[in-house]
């Protein structure tokens, strides 16, 4: 785009703009000045040499200096733009020598417990036509220590990002909401919280069985699940279908057909069958692991101290719980990182030495 083309298409007359038409002009005109660029991390060399130019016709056209703020995401000790404004290029030096002479970068902290509370307030008032009685700041503290977890803030700053902080109060209004409540409790809260945490990188299997199910799955599921298809498989030789031709054969979750006289004699051999024994292990039920401890340790796999199965776990009311499930059936030791229980307390084991 030429410099004539980009003046053109800043011409805007019909709203008082100045005889030159420019952007600098309009500025200028309204007596502006700072500019302030929002998510600067993803503006182009032309996006950046375009604002060079501004700043250059306020100073040399109209005697106006124009202050100019990029606000930029980082992510640790990383310095958004810096490698564009290193390169040798001229126009990047004289852009670099224009920044602040002691401060040029700058990092925003994020939120302190105060100002949490804040911000609570606020979207009290923004969510008062949905939920009459909303009250956040109540939970100020317990939303703090929460979001002020390792996971969430590696660097240990003791700072909320607003990130999280959305995240955490949009969840678990949306889940008030849907249980047709006026007012957030701190259960619901908590296990937002809990998911931020402990799910925060969990891989969810997405396969037709319900949003419950992830993975890796254990063998006994898998087997239940076989099994459970098989058995409601046959069972659709009982109705047939009034077509002739859907009559003759019965279709397994697979795409595999199986002739009907076959499926009726198997359905017969299945009926004849019944479980000798149980199957299922005799633990189960809360789990007295410290919550704090739990979430710190940033490890969610829990081994179960019967038959040392391994569940991953999320507290739920505050309180950790190991469903009932099948025995493990397999003598090969557990190594992975997890939860155990010793001769007098649950502790994390486990993991490769270094």
């Amino acid at each position: 785009m030429t410099n004539s083309t980009r003046l053109s298409v800043c011409r805007c007359e019909d709203i008082g703009a100045p005889v030159s038409g420019t952007i600098m002009g309009h500025l200028h005109q309204y007596g502006t000045q700072c500019l302030i660029v929002d998510d600067a991390h993803d503006l182009s060399l032309e996006h950046l040499m375009f604002i060079k130019e501004i700043t250059d016709q306020g100073r040399l056209q109209y005697d106006h200096p124009l202050g100019l703020c990029l606000v930029a995401a980082g992510r640790g000790n990383t310095i958004p733009l810096k490698e564009t404004l290193d390169l040798p290029d001229p126009t990047w030096l004289q852009f670099r020598r224009r920044l602040d002479k002691m401060n040029p970068f700058c990092r925003i902290a994020g939120h302190t417990s105060e100002e949490v509370r804040e911000i609570l307030a606020a979207l009290e008032i923004v969510y008062r036509e949905l939920f009459p009685q909303l009250n956040l700041r109540r939970w100020t503290g317990s939303i703090y220590t929460w979001l002020t977890q390792p996971v969430l803030d590696p660097a240990s700053s003791g700072r909320v990002t607003m990130d999280y902080l959305m995240k955490l109060v949009t969840t678990a209004l949306e889940w008030t909401y849907q249980a047709g409540e006026t007012d957030v409790r701190a259960e619901t809260l908590e296990v937002a919280a809990s998911l931020l945490v402990l799910r925060r990188d969990t891989l969810r299997l997405i396969d037709g069985a319900g949003p419950d199910i992830e993975a890796p799955r254990s063998e006994s599921t898998e087997q239940k699940q076989a099994s459970g298809t098989e058995v409601e498989g046959v069972s659709e030789s009982a109705n047939p279908p009034e077509n002739p031709v859907q009559a003759q054969t019965l279709h397994t979750d697979k795409g595999d057909q199986i002739p009907s006289e076959h499926a009726t004699s198997h359905s017969a051999v299945m009926d004849q069958k019944q479980p000798t024994k149980s199957t299922k292990c005799t633990f189960s039920g809360a789990v007295p692991i410290d919550l704090k401890r739990f979430l710190e340790s940033d490890v969610a796999l829990v081994e179960c101290p019967d038959c040392a199965a391994t569940r991953t776990l999320e507290p739920h009311g505050g309180i950790l719980r190991f469903k009932s499930h099948d025995k493990r059936k397999t003598a090969t030791p557990v190594t992975s990182k997890r939860w155990a229980r010793g001769k007098t307390d649950w502790d994390v084991v486990g993991g490769e030495s270094k």
